[in-house]
This record gives C-alpha cells, sequence and structure tokens, in this order.
C-alpha cells in the first residue's frame, strides 16, 4: 500500500515537472529572440496556421508613432524567423504581428509596461547597452515607498534608488529627483530607463557619485501607479487629470521633505538635482524656477515646453522668476532633444529665451526623436556631470 502510494505521488510530481517544462518552453524549444555574436538578432515564433507574421521593433523606422514592421519566414514545423541586420548597441522592444494580431513573444519572459502597452525587450551589448546591463558590480538598493502628500491630500508612492553601501554607512548622499513623462508613473525610470542599472555602472565606473535617485510619480491624481494602489487594476491612460495644471510643481516640496527627513542627505542646493524627460522636463523646468534657489542642477530630457493652459501659481510670472533663478546661480542647466523630435521647435524658442537674458546652458543634441534610447542616453550623460 505505501508503495503505491509513493508510486502515486511520484507519477504525480513527474506529471507536474512535465506540465512546467511545457509552459516554460511551449512545448517546444525555441529561442527568441536571439542576440547573435555579430549582434544581428534573431526572432522565431511558431504559428504553424498563420498565413502572415511580422515583428515589430523600435529599432525600424517608425510609421508615425508606430514602429515599423517587417515579414518573417515560415520555415519547418510552422516556425517563422526573421534575422535582423547587425544593430547598434542599446535596449529594444519588440511585439509580433500574426494575422495583424499584435502579441508578445511567448517565448520571452522579459516584458515592459509602457503606459497601457506591453512589449518584450532585449538587449545589444558591446557597446552603451553595457551600462544597462547587471554587471558584477556593487548594486545599490531600489525601493517603493509610500508618503504623506499634504498638498494632495492622500499619501502617494516613490520609488527611491540608494546606492551601494548606503544600508551600511553613515555618509549623506547628494539627490537626483528624476521625473517621466506623460503616461508613466514611479515604475517608468526604473522599467524603461534602466537607472538602477545605469547608476550602479556608473559608479562603479567611477563616473559617478554615489547618489540618491527619486524617481517620483507626477500624474498627481493618482497614488501609484496603475495597479499599485487602492484603486486595483484598471487599463493605464495618458488622460489624467491634473496634469501638467502647477499640482505636481505646487506639492513637490511634499516629495522633497519626506526625502530629507527620512534619508541621510545633503540638504541643500549643492547637493539637489532635477532632471525629467518630456512632462518631466515640462515639470523640472518650472519646479526649478518655482523653487528658484534650491536646485544646483537642472535637466530638461525632450522637454515639453508650453504654454501653461491654467492659472495655478507655479506658471505665474514666468520671465521674473526665471532671472531669478539665473541671478541665484546654478552649477549646470542641461538641455537635451533629439533632431527630430516634435518638441523640437519649442525647445529652440526656449533657448532662444534662454539666449536673451544671458542664462547659461548646456546643450545636446542627438540624432532621432522622442524615444527612450535617447533619454537612456541623456541621463547615463547627465548624471557623470552633477555634484562637482
Amino acid at each position: 500500500m505505501k508503495k503505491q502510494i509513493v508510486l502515486t505521488i511520484f507519477l504525480g510530481l513527474l506529471c507536474i515537472a512535465s506540465y512546467a517544462q511545457q509552459a516554460l518552453g511551449g512545448a517546444t524549444n525555441i529561442i527568441s529572440p536571439e542576440v547573435n555574436s555579430n549582434q544581428t538578432v534573431t526572432f522565431r515564433l511558431l504559428a504553424p496556421n498563420a498565413t502572415e507574421v511580422k515583428v515589430s521593433g523600435d529599432w525600424m523606422p517608425a510609421e508615425g508613432w508606430v514602429p515599423g514592421s517587417v515579414n518573417m519566414t515560415k520555415g519547418e514545423g510552422g516556425i517563422w524567423t526573421y534575422t535582423t541586420s547587425a544593430l547598434p548597441s542599446d535596449l529594444y522592444m519588440y511585439s509580433f504581428l500574426v494575422d495583424g494580431f499584435k502579441t508578445t513573444d511567448p517565448n520571452n519572459v522579459y516584458l515592459i509596461r509602457d503606459v497601457a502597452s506591453v512589449t518584450n525587450v532585449f538587449i545589444v551589448g558591446d557597446g552603451k547597452a553595457d551600462l544597462y546591463q547587471v554587471n558584477n558590480v556593487p548594486h545599490g538598493t531600489v525601493a517603493r515607498r509610500w508618503y504623506d502628500s499634504p498638498g494632495n491630500n492622500k499619501k502617494r508612492r516613490v520609488t527611491i534608488y540608494t546606492p551601494p553601501n548606503y544600508e551600511n554607512s553613515n555618509e549623506k548622499y547628494p539627490v537626483l529627483y528624476l521625473l517621466h513623462g506623460m503616461g508613466g508613473d514611479e515604475e517608468a525610470w526604473i522599467a524603461l530607463g534602466r537607472t538602477s542599472q545605469i547608476m550602479d555602472n556608473l559608479i562603479a565606473q567611477g563616473k559617478a557619485k554615489p547618489m540618491i535617485v527619486v524617481m517620483t510619480n507626477g500624474n498627481v491624481a493618482q497614488e501609484a501607479a496603475p495597479g499599485e494602489s487602492s484603486l486595483g487594476f484598471y487599463k493605464p491612460t495618458m488622460q489624467l487629470e491634473n496634469t501638467m495644471d502647477g499640482k505636481m510643481e505646487e506639492t513637490f516640496s511634499d516629495v522633497i521633505k519626506f526625502i530629507e527627513s527620512n534619508y541621510r542627505v545633503k540638504a541643500d542646493k549643492a547637493n539637489r538635482a532635477i532632471a525629467g524627460l518630456s512632462m518631466g522636463g515640462y515639470h523640472s523646468l518650472h519646479i526649478s524656477r518655482y523653487y528658484p534657489n534650491t536646485f544646483d542642477y537642472v535637466g530638461l530630457f525632450s522637454a515639453a515646453i508650453m504654454p501653461s493652459q491654467t492659472t495655478s501659481p507655479a506658471y505665474a510670472d514666468f520671465d521674473n522668476t526665471l532671472q531669478k533663478q539665473k541671478d541665484n546661480g546654478y552649477k549646470l542647466y542641461w538641455i537635451a532633444i533629439g533632431k527630430t523630435d516634435f518638441l523640437y521647435k519649442t525647445v529652440t524658442e526656449y533657448r532662444e529665451k534662454l539666449d536673451k537674458i544671458g542664462m547659461k546652458y548646456q546643450y545636446r543634441e542627438s540624432e532621432g526623436g522622442h524615444t527612450w534610447t535617447n533619454w537612456r542616453d541623456y541621463l547615463s550623460e547627465f548624471v557623470p556631470l552633477l555634484f562637482k
């Protein structure tokens, strides 16, 4: 009787293990994507009944706001394949189109959410993307913390990177406040921007000073990222209340107060930096001006510089407060934009305004447009300039 029970349990475990392996491999040992030694990348998808399969990726020329796509070739066993030309070192996002239906790669478990879209990712190394890898270096800590925001009458979540050895030292650190773009949240820079990997690697290489990086949620209507708050699971959207209406700027002091009350920081202007992409660049511009003697370092990455549509005090008296920011002095005002970015013209006009009042800045113009490829570059270049 005991032997029968043992045999039954053994067979049951064998079935479970077999099912788990099948779920993991999709019953076929398909590797996709496969980054080849010559930096080409091969994609594979088992779809024997499909009549057309395409791969769409952000390395292809865009079709409007949508990445381009290319046909895959059907081979033996119904496996469709496509191999790219050699790709520059970077982190890439892609998806499949099966008879017009967009889907993720079932053989690639590495996915990232960008607003309401989920796409697979892969990294081609041997270049700048080595900064995006988890390398064998000392690692910092990433924490999600909740803080009181009296200005928004709620508790809100923030993502915080502390540098290697923070927990084992008594040292005080400078702080970079890093803001996301429209549709993003406190997860955007840590996931799409690879912030913790970039920071670990730059610090290990001696190219950046150890610092705390605070990644806020710029949508003050939210407690936290979708699915991470009391609102539960809902479809993310870019159309949120209180977006770019001044409320983020007006209540940003709640974030600073929390950080400086709960972390070992150097709480002075010389040790505070603020930067952001797109909407976050807009917020960084106005926060640094609204609190004109608070930040010595400001970074505007593809900043969404546009006229205010509200009467918020954060946007009032723009020219005089910008002049006051200039007169108070700062160490770095850094502006970056892609040549084909749809915001290129407004950034150019803002630079002309700065030139007119003699407000010094560093300018970085890159190829490409409004993309995470550029924003990861900008972060990797901006961080080494801080707190010198």
